[in-house]
């Protein structure tokens, strides 16, 4: 209840009025630790004097930090931005749309919901392979040589996530962006490991270099199953929600005048 009202705070200072903002990162993905930050996601609407200055509006908003207590990293964008994203086979911006832990809503998030379906194509896998690369790559170049640099569990975490959330997609049309969640129709039973020893803070945070061949393994092969729910999904090949999106932006916009 604490940290609910201190989120909501954080919200009622925003400058520019929110369509809706959500919890993604680990809380979304179902392995915070104890000192996880809260990673803040939403979308603000920009008023039209500043849309149609010259001097222009802030289309993404950052920031990290103290917060009532939370360590906090906000990000918004503007709608227009935010609309666009969707449009590029962004599975990241999906997630946040589609994130449980809401800390606020407008009838337009529950529209913006609706419409996001019709975004959904299979090129989205693209995304998410992209995405588990460049955690493989991060997680690969952390040394098991030096003490002061182990190789952490997180950045592995973050690989079978986004992994495992878009084979899911490609094969239900759903996003899903918790691991837990996932894992209980995958049952990898080294996932649920790896989530208990994030969960139990820095002190199991940590991998031996040992478990290091299997975790390669179990990556190639994951990304194989991307490869292969990519080729027989009925997804649609391009998006169809632009009509859509571009009245919600106008009714939007006209409204703020």
């Amino acid at each position: 209840m604490q940290v609910d009202a201190q989120l909501k705070s954080v919200v009622a200072r925003q400058p520019y009025p929110l369509l809706f903002a959500t919890i993604s990162g680990a809380h979304l993905y179902g392995f915070p630790s104890p000192d996880s930050d809260y990673d803040l996601r939403g979308v603000h609407l920009l008023p039209a004097a500043e849309v149609v200055s010259l001097r222009g509006g802030r289309e993404t908003i950052e920031w990290t930090g103290d917060a009532d207590g939370l360590d906090m990293d906000l990000v918004t964008h503007d709608a227009k931005k935010f609309f666009a994203l969707m449009l590029k086979n962004n599975g990241y911006v999906l997630e946040q749309l589609h994130s449980p832990l809401v800390v606020h809503t407008t009838p337009e998030h529950a529209e913006l919901r609706e419409i996001a379906h019709l975004c959904v194509t299979r090129h989205h896998a693209h995304h998410y392979r992209g995405f588990a690369e460049s955690q493989w790559r991060l997680f690969h170049k952390e040394s098991p040589l030096h003490k002061e640099s182990p190789r952490r569990v997180k950045p592995l975490l973050y690989v079978y996530r986004v992994l495992l959330t878009g084979i899911h997609l490609m094969r239900t049309a759903q996003v899903e962006a918790n691991l837990v969640t996932l894992n209980e129709s995958a049952k990898l039973a080294y996932v649920d490991e790896l989530v208990a020893r994030k969960l139990a803070g820095p002190e199991q945070s940590t991998l031996s270099d040992a478990d290091l061949p299997h975790y390669q393994r179990e990556y190639l092969r994951l990304l194989d199953e991307l490869e292969a729910a990519f080729a027989i999904t009925t997804l649609r090949d391009s998006t169809a929600g632009f009509e859509r999106l571009d009245a919600l932006l106008v009714r939007l916009r006209l409204a703020a005048a």
